[in-house]
Order: structure tokens, then C-alpha cells, then sequence
């Protein structure tokens, strides 16, 4: 069963974050799988089926908290990042979910180290949670704003337009005050089909309070 979303999911607080804003973006009707990342395999039989173990536990978890079918990949790889990519366009999903940085303060999203390396260059779009989505999922996604104007984000408004379209939200203004997503394309002259946040993107991104979407460059994502 291929996915539209994948959700990296360890089942620590800051990625029950992220499955609540995979939860609110599958509202669409796009297809949700878990993604959970082992970073080796264990040299010794029995360590290793406790690892596998662990992995597919802490899936289930997750499933469960998203109360549907969703499918579930434990999958092994020095770098989540690269691994998380790979899965992406194996499955043909074109959006990668995370949960906040650990240390990122209620309201605000801030990219850990594996969705950080996506941004740099991935092959799929970037979704990234406000931290403690998890106690508000239930709100909903009901604005949505594209913060730069110019031809670099037609493809991020025709993609909050359909967002959008499908939830029932709104497009407003950035300067509205709080919302509930943005949508931001990837700077001018990046290679098709790559993630590249441009020095004034990171900036807007790094005082927003919401959750936040990054497209790669000439791609639009029709939900």
C-alpha cells in the first residue's frame, strides 16, 4: 500500500506533534504511512528481534493514536534524513512529516537534524509541526498563509489553494497575525524537484508560530 504522507515517527512527544499535523493534512484524503528509523541492525539474534520489536511497538503506538489504516515501515540506515527521502519517493508520497526540534518552545516549529538535511536539498516536501500541535490537533488547520509574493511561490499558493480547497480553510495575509500553516517554496534557481529554503525564508520560518510546509523547487502539490 504506497502513501501520500509519510510521518517520521519515534513516538516521543515532539513526533506525536508531527502525527497530529499528519492527521490534520490526511483530512484531504491523502494516504498516511509511519516511518520509523533504526539506524543499524543488532549483530546478535535476540538484541535484534528486541529492536524490531521496539521499532514495530512504538508504530503500533502511533497508529493506534491515528485511529485508521495506516501503513507502517521500519526501516534501517545510518542517516534518517536519506533514508526517510529514499522511502518517499519509493512509495511516491509527496510529503515527509516531523515533529519539532526537542528543544523548540510551544507554538513554534523548528526543524530537528533529519528534517533540516531534507530542507538542504531533499527530493520531497518538508512538513514540520508546531511544537505542541498534539494538545490543539482537534482545532484544525483552518488558515493558511504563503509569506512571500513573486513568481519563486506560485507553487506554494495554487498548493495553499488546494490545501485550502480541501479542509475548508482560509488563505490570509501573513501579516493577519497567527495561522495555522505556511506554505513556502523553495528559492529561485534550485534544481527542479530539490528543497532549497532561500536566507529570508529561514528568517520568516524562524518567527513564525505555526506549523510549516516546504515545497521543493517547481512543484505544487494538488491534495
Amino acid at each position: 500500500m504506497t502513501a501520500d504522507l509519510i510521518i517520521s515517527y519515534d513516538g516521543t512527544p515532539n513526533d506525536d506533534d508531527g502525527l497530529a499535523l499528519g492527521t490534520l493534512l490526511a483530512q484531504t484524503g491523502a494516504s498516511v504511512a509511519l516511518a520509523y528509523v533504526r539506524h543499524s541492525k543488532e549483530f546478535d539474534p535476540r538484541r535484534e528481534q528486541i529492536a524490531q520489536h521496539d521499532a514495530e511497538q512504538r508504530l503500533e503506538r502511533g497508529a493506534a493514536l491515528m485511529e485508521g489504516d495506516v501503513a507502517r515501515h521500519v526501516v534501517v540506515g545510518a542517516a534518517t534524513a536519506e533514508v526517510l527521502g529514499g522511502l518517499a519517493q519509493q512509495e511516491g508520497a509527496s510529503i515527509v512529516v516531523f515533529g519539532s526540534d526537542y528543544r523548540t518552545p510551544v507554538g513554534r516549529a523548528e526543524p530537528g537534524t533529519s528534517a533540516q538535511r531534507l530542507i538542504e536539498g531533499g527530493p520531497v516536501a518538508v512538513a514540520v509541526a508546531a511544537a505542541g500541535l498534539r494538545a490543539k490537533a482537534d482545532s484544525g488547520i483552518r488558515t493558511i498563509a504563503v509569506p512571500f509574493a513573486g513568481p519563486v511561490n506560485d507553487d506554494a499558493r495554487a498548493t495553499a489553494a488546494a490545501l485550502a480547497e480541501k479542509l475548508g480553510a482560509t488563505v490570509v495575509d501573513i501579516s493577519a497575525g497567527p495561522v495555522d500553516l505556511i506554505v513556502v517554496g523553495s528559492q529561485a534557481g534550485a534544481p527542479k524537484g530539490r528543497v532549497i529554503v532561500a536566507g529570508d525564508v529561514r528568517n520568516e520560518l524562524n518567527s513564525a508560530r505555526s506549523s510549516v510546509l516546504v515545497l521543493p523547487a517547481e512543484t505544487r502539490i494538488g491534495f
